[in-house]
């Protein structure tokens, strides 16, 4: 027994799995958040259906509307096939789908399923759908088929064919095919494995009646078995979030949240996105394409916990997005949607059940048992919960946001509320100023801000030096990034995060926005991540997040580093100075990181006095340099940490390129 526990403790610490003692942290620093730096997504720029949501199939509900874009219908992403010249029409149907919520699905007739002549044995009636721009398959990875079917009469043979389309009068390439006999007359949901026999870039899915007759069909599905964690999460896409070592995740928005420029009438409903993928409900979502709901609240907080990050989701607090009617910002009670008040008690509800379907026991109540049933009996320990998403600060607003408020606060007071400073969180906006007026009247423990600028801002402006120390609401950075994507712009970025943990005892939480965007799919530039579907496209601004993402601590530390000509006692970054440090300790990992941004066209030296610290012998060195120009695209990318290890010093200097990162990183 002595024996296995010698050699579980060494395969541990091999591993680096043997816990570490928390430390004691030296004199001089600043107790800070350590939930400093997370994310937050939202459904923009396609980034969800045919992007971190593994589904290869587009609109396999059939729920697609022209009213959620010209020229859209339930027949979008989907086409007849009849080869062999096969003969059949498809109809769209309604009236008597799965579920109220999935209301459209297909009827197929084939009246002609036999060869006409010979065609090598490829025959059938059906559909066939290319994904997302085609679909990215690999040779010997398993992929997940699924569909619903209701027959009508003879039972009927029907062929799933993976498929590489060859051009007009060309047979497809067969990389994987299965039959199945459909003989329910009521929905039922069949399911195959399918195997591709080679890679392939632009597959098609063909769903093929090899038998005379009526079926119905509805819910298609084709899905990898291998996504992250087996949740249903595309692999490259969640692996590159998870080495953002994020600290929470808010979500689904943003615009999305409160209905954008439709109204009021389109916004997002959790509760129709945790049960079965068949009775979820699709929507139209603000950026004007259509939200399957396969990824849902379950998902969401289930991809929190694999990630250990805390869920912080967002709900409607009784007022549309600000840009509702053509508004954005202009003539705003006009163009503001509101509830009635007799209604907000159901906005109260959707606030109150979903932390108790988060938190609560299955065995005593109805939310929770439904979150069980769904495959997690735990709960997901939510802690926090935002009330709106920067909506203009109205009175009409102001009503409905107190009355959720202290009803929820009141029933949970555990609970922590994320309010909104509005649209624009500058001290000269009139809406940042109300909602800080409102966030003191409540004692609202934190406030979301949100700003998009040029780098210029981010350069030259400090603006939590001047927030006064001691109050009650910490802040939340919910939103923001500088208007562009080349280097200089993270090291923006990357400046003023290294004054926000100057004042993360005032600044809680931030998050870059916005997260994702899909090749030929966006909607806002610029973005962290771009993807297609072979792999995601890194900025330098990831690459910057990355460093502070792999950096969090307790202890911010503003006295180890000055930089050459500044008067002693200088603490960087100052307004209008273009570079700077900071230097947080993590008591738990017992690590030491010191960071260094110069965004000028100068070299700078930096002395570095690391002498309170008990370091290592060892630092790992990480770097981003390049031109203020560079950037990361789908062609190139010239930018990337190097890393390397070098001998720790406790006194030392060192020279900072123009243009460049720095993050050094100690063992205590």
């Amino acid at each position: 027994m002595k024996r296995m526990t010698l050699v579980a403790l060494f395969v541990a610490t091999t591993l680096g799995l043997s816990a570490q003692k928390p430390m004691k942290a030296p004199k001089g620093g600043m107790a800070i958040s350590d939930e400093l730096i997370g994310i937050f997504f939202e459904d923009i720029n396609n980034c969800a259906d045919g992007g971190l949501y593994a589904e290869l199939i587009q609109n396999g509900s059939f729920e697609f509307s022209p009213a959620e874009r010209d020229g859209w219908g339930a027949g979008t992403a989907w086409k007849q096939t009849r080869p062999g010249h096969s003969l059949g029409t498809m109809e769209v149907c309604k009236g008597t789908g799965i579920h109220p919520n999935n209301p459209t699905y297909m009827k197929l007739h084939a009246e002609r399923t036999r060869e006409f002549f010979d065609y090598k044995g490829w025959r059938g009636y059906g559909l066939e759908n290319n994904g997302y721009d085609g679909i990215n398959v690999k040779a010997g990875a398993k992929y997940d088929f699924s569909v619903f079917f209701r027959n009508y009469g003879e039972s009927k043979q029907v062929r799933i064919a993976l498929v590489e389309p060859q051009g007009w009068g060309k047979d497809p390439k067969l990389l994987a095919d299965v039959t199945l006999t459909v003989d329910a007359k009521n929905w039922k949901k069949y399911a195959a494995t399918l195997t591709p026999n080679a890679d392939c870039k632009n597959a098609a899915l063909q769903i093929l009646m090899l038998t005379d007759g009526d079926m119905d069909i509805d819910m298609v599905s084709l899905m990898p078995q291998d996504t992250y964690k087996g949740h249903g999460l595309r692999k490259d896409l969640a692996q590159a979030l998870a080495d953002l070592h994020p600290k929470f995740m808010r979500f689904p928005g943003g615009c999305v949240v409160h209905g954008g420029g439709d109204g009021f009438w389109d916004t997002y409903r959790w509760k129709t996105t945790i049960g079965p993928k068949e009775t979820r409900r699709g929507l139209k979502n603000t950026w004007g394409y259509h939200q399957s709901m396969g990824l849902g609240y379950y998902e969401y907080f289930q991809f929190c916990e694999d990630l250990g990050m805390e869920p912080v989701p967002i709900l409607p607090s009784g007022v549309s997005c600000q840009g509702t009617n053509g508004g954005w910002g202009m003539w705003p009670q006009q163009a503001q949607d509101v509830v009635p008040m007799s209604q907000m008690d159901e906005w109260v509800a959707e606030a109150i059940d979903l932390i108790e379907w988060a938190n609560g026991d299955p065995a005593t109540n109805k939310w929770a048992k439904m979150r069980a049933d769904a495959g997690h009996p735990k709960p997901f320990n939510l802690k926090y919960l935002g009330i709106g998403n920067e909506e203009k600060i109205t009175p009409e607003f102001i009503e409905r946001f107190k009355y959720i408020y202290e009803r929820v606060t009141k029933a949970h007071p555990e609970i922590i509320i994320v309010g909104t400073a509005g649209p624009g969180s500058h001290k000269d906006n009139p809406d940042y100023e109300a909602g800080w007026k409102l966030a003191k009247e409540l004692n609202m423990p934190i406030l979301d801000e949100h700003y998009y600028e040029p780098n210029e801002y981010f350069l030259n402006k400090r603006q939590y030096d001047n927030y006064p120390r001691g109050g009650k609401t910490k802040v939340y950075l919910g939103e923001y990034a500088a208007k562009d994507k080349k280097f200089i712009d993270a090291l923006a970025e990357g400046l003023y995060l290294l004054h926000v943990e100057r004042n993360a005892d005032i600044v809680a939480m931030t998050s870059y926005a916005p997260l994702f965007a899909r090749k030929d799919g966006t909607q806002w530039n610029p973005d962290m991540i771009y993807f297609d579907n072979e792999r995601p496209y890194l900025t330098c601004s990831y690459y910057v997040q990355q460093l502070f993402g792999q950096s969090c601590g307790q202890y911010f530390y503003g006295d180890c580093v000055q930089f050459e000509g500044d008067k002693k006692g200088i603490i960087q970054p100052q307004e209008n100075v273009h570079y700077g440090q900071s230097v947080i300790l993590n008591v738990k990992t017992r690590k030491l990181y010191v960071k260094l941004v110069n965004a000028s066209d100068k070299e700078k030296e930096a002395d570095i006095n690391l002498s309170r610290f008990p370091i290592k012998k060892k630092c790992v060195k990480t770097v981003l340099e390049g031109k203020a120009d560079d950037e990361n695209n789908f062609d190139k990318q010239p930018i990337a940490p190097k890393k390397e290890t070098i001998k720790a010093e406790k006194k030392f200097d060192i020279d900072l390129k123009p243009y460049s990162m720095v993050m050094l990183e100690y063992q205590l």
